[in-house]
């Protein structure tokens, strides 16, 4: 991966990085931290090379394993609804990709405890990390129902994949303060939800949007 061009040529360029934080801003993404991480973030490290030329459009695309990377118009307002209550210094992420979410979490917080059942994509992705010298990044292949209970507690938790319902230990393993952003559902319908945990057993819950997410599946793939 040493060779990889960072900065982008053609579809993958600067310029048409730029293009799409224009039309995330339109789309209503107003925290400009955010915008530029995914103006500074090249995507198209994080997909197959057959499909490079089309990193930069606001589309989820295929990574394998029927996983997808997701498209950077959520990427955008899901990092923008945990970071709304302020900064977050520990994060957990509960299905790692590609890594994408991943680098603009570690981007624009203190520190990022990812998991990820699928170990051939935890391992290109922890690659992409050191490519892009991330140090605050710290990987596990896990189970995401289960969180990180030996990290936790955290400021926010990032769920990429819909379980049915609100997994209890991710709930348990929230700060006091802090806030899970998670896609909730099934096949029927994906709601995207903010849940800030307001005391030991007091949660508050807001239903943002409908979203389609993969679904959030329990056990490892080695």
């Amino acid at each position: 991966m040493s060779d990889v061009n960072l900065q982008g040529i053609g579809m993958t360029s600067r310029r048409t990085r730029e293009r799409l934080t224009a039309r995330l801003r339109e789309q209503g993404i107003g925290n400009e931290a955010v915008l530029e991480a995914i103006r500074d973030t090249p995507r198209h490290i994080f997909i197959d090379e057959a499909l490079s030329h089309r990193a930069y459009e606001d589309t989820s695309l295929p990574i394998g394993f029927n996983q997808t990377i997701s498209q950077p118009f959520i990427v955008a307002r899901m990092t923008e609804l945990l970071l709304e209550d302020g900064p977050c210094e520990r994060v957990l992420e509960v299905g790692t990709g590609s890594g994408y979410q991943t680098a603009i979490l570690a981007a624009l917080t203190g520190h990022v405890y990812s998991l990820e059942r699928i170990r051939p994509l935890q391992e290109k992705a922890r690659k992409r990390m050191s490519l892009l010298k991330f140090h605050n990044v710290q990987m596990r292949h896990s189970d995401g129902f289960l969180g990180w209970p030996a990290q936790a507690p955290f400021d926010g938790i990032l769920v990429a994949a819909a379980p049915e319902s609100v997994p209890d230990d991710l709930l348990q393993q929230l700060a006091i303060g802090g806030r899970l952003v998670i896609p909730v559902g099934g096949s029927h319908g994906q709601e995207l939800k903010r849940i800030r945990r307001l005391g030991d057993d007091e949660f508050e819950t807001e239903v943002l949007q409908t979203v389609k997410f993969v679904p959030l599946v329990g056990g490892v793939v080695r």
